[in-house]
């Protein structure tokens, strides 16, 4: 009878011993600049509503209550705009993320999120920190900084703010991406974008220097504020490095009202494409009303970091064990 060695961890333990260095490293960085390490739940009542993001929810028995659904939390967001509401000045966090239905060579359901806030900064500002901390972690030079309009006119000759889904559609025809009639037909402009953006521009990006986009089109501001020019943009960046996105940026939206409109909006259209329900996290809402102050906050995923700079090939050589083996 063969022996399984599914027992062991899928990193070694060369780089396991290098993790722990690079964490110290990254809390090092924060330390010297002032920004105060927290932690917050990652089980939580309510749950962030993007419907291209689904968490894992946990049944949890209250001794005062009903049986209660709770969530293992995406992104410690919520929680640290609350810290941020009750005038916790510049923080951070090093914690777990959890993602349902994300496995592959950069995913794994459970993985390492490093998310911090700046009162004061907006994202061009947040952009520079995040550049002072890829030059330290990563040995790289000044980054590259791109609009997203000005991405899509390099490597797609079109403008995003200017095109329609059928025009998407063609173009993603032209690339050789084909998918079903029944969804080609469904899709609208922006899921055509993030099609065109995931197979077309980011595997180009970042392999001098790490690139920095910004300045997405209005309907992508998730929880960004949205800058009234023409075309508006949403004020909010993603970071790539060697075709991998690695963070993800935002100019924070303060207004309580418009936040409550977006997320209504991402849960009836999670409602009506069948999608997991989840409900408003009814807490962020009124930390917004108390006032949430002008910041910049950005979410990094720690592990892809980290495989970059061991120059990895998958997530799993640079975390102790896979949920397959959890």
């Amino acid at each position: 009878m063969q022996k399984s060695k599914d027992w062991q961890p899928t990193g070694s333990l060369k780089n396991l011993q290098f993790r722990a260095q690079f964490l110290s490293r990254i809390r090092d960085f924060f330390y010297k600049r002032g920004v105060l390490e927290v932690e917050t739940p990652l089980m939580c009542r309510g749950a962030a509503t993007d419907p291209y993001i689904n968490p894992i929810s946990v049944l949890y028995s209250h001794p005062n209550a009903d049986n209660q659904n709770y969530y293992l939390q995406t992104s410690p967001e919520f929680a640290m705009k609350r810290l941020l509401a009750a005038g916790s000045g510049p923080i951070y966090q090093i914690c777990k993320a959890f993602r349902r239905d994300e496995t592959g060579r950069l995913h794994n359901p459970e993985f390492s999120m490093l998310e911090w806030y700046r009162p004061g900064f907006d994202h061009h500002a947040l952009m520079d920190e995040v550049e002072a901390l890829l030059c330290l972690i990563l040995d790289t030079e000044k980054s590259e900084r791109i609009t997203y309009q000005a991405a899509f006119q390099k490597f797609l000759g079109f403008d995003p703010h200017a095109i329609s889904a059928q025009q998407l559609k063609q173009s993603a025809v032209s690339k050789g991406i084909i998918l079903s009639p029944s969804t080609m037909n469904t899709l609208t402009v922006d899921d055509w974008l993030d099609i065109l953006m995931t197979h077309c521009i980011e595997p180009h990006l970042g392999f001098d220097n790490p690139i920095m986009i910004y300045d997405f089109p209005a309907s992508k501001a998730a929880l960004a504020k949205v800058r009234a020019v023409e075309p508006a943009v949403a004020e909010r960046f993603e970071v790539y490095v060697r075709g991998i996105e690695l963070a993800n940026g935002y100019h924070e939206l303060t207004d309580p009202d418009i936040q409550l409109e977006r997320i209504q909006a991402d849960c009836a259209y999670r409602k009506k494409n069948g999608y997991m329900e989840v409900p408003v996290d009814v807490f962020l809402i009124e930390a917004l009303k108390a006032g949430l102050p002008d910041s910049a906050g950005v979410a990094l995923g720690l592990d892809r970091l980290l495989m970059l700079t061991l120059g990895s090939h998958e997530i799993q050589e640079v975390i102790s064990f896979t949920t397959d083996r959890a």
